[in-house]
């Protein structure tokens, strides 16, 4: 959490159960193997590396600014999610597909970079989405890997935004369509979940923010959606 100065606290996280335990989806493409987590991003054992799209952190201050009382912390979960993240996948580079931070400046963005400061031994990169407008100056703090619309991991291409017309060898892993899944009940029960949507040649994350919105996908003959049940992913049956 964030002390009074503003300064991320990883001495104050929240209790949790010592037993409890998240299991990734295991999945291969082509030549990589995919760990999708249930915490909304994708470890790549292969490139040491994890992925996340669309955290939006400073969304939240925007809102109390129009007006909209939204709490100040909103944020901080996910900042304890990444955290245990990287403790848990030791990751040499962390990939940001986009809309790392809502749009204009404010002080979550000090917040942002003090806690990326913490990890001086990791690289951070950022593939700029539509709501990364802040000026230059701020992604070249030297904090940052800046990619101004996509960059290559192996055979992956990765972007904010789904690429189209890919070479045969690639996939593209992307974020900002927010993909969800809707489950029913046998009673007209309605549930719609965060999922990763997955393509033979591309794979949608969930958006990793909490404070986002969720986009229903339509699943085709040839899309897998796996949708993010609380501490496991679990991939949504179409057939019956």
């Amino acid at each position: 959490m964030f002390n009074r100065l503003g300064f991320f606290d990883m001495h104050q996280q929240p209790k949790t159960n010592a037993t409890t335990t998240y299991e990734p989806f295991e999945l291969s493409i082509k030549q990589t193997h995919f760990q999708l987590l249930p915490e909304k991003a994708i470890f790549l054992p292969q490139h040491r590396s994890l992925l996340i799209a669309d955290p939006h952190f400073g969304k939240a201050a925007h809102f109390r600014k129009a007006g909209i009382p939204v709490p100040e912390n909103v944020h901080t979960g996910d900042y304890l999610k990444i955290n245990s993240i990287i403790k848990r996948y030791l990751p040499s580079d962390v990939f940001f597909l986009g809309d790392l931070f809502h749009s204009d400046f404010n002080n979550s963005w000090n917040d942002l970079e003090a806690f990326r400061s913490l990890f001086s031994d990791i690289k951070f990169h950022l593939i700029k989405g539509n709501h990364d407008i802040l000026p230059e100056e701020f992604y070249r703090s030297g904090l940052w890997e800046l990619h101004e619309q996509s960059c290559l991991l192996g055979e992956l291409v990765l972007s904010h935004e789904p690429k189209e017309k890919l070479p045969l060898e690639r996939v593209n892993i992307c974020g900002h369509i927010h993909p969800g899944i809707s489950l029913y009940g046998a009673g007209r029960q309605k549930l719609t979940m965060p999922c990763y949507f997955v393509s033979p040649q591309r794979i949608i994350l969930p958006a990793f923010g909490r404070f986002t919105g969720l986009a229903k996908m339509s699943c085709g003959k040839n899309d897998r959606a796996f949708a993010v049940a609380g501490k496991k992913v679990i991939e949504v049956n179409f057939s019956s």
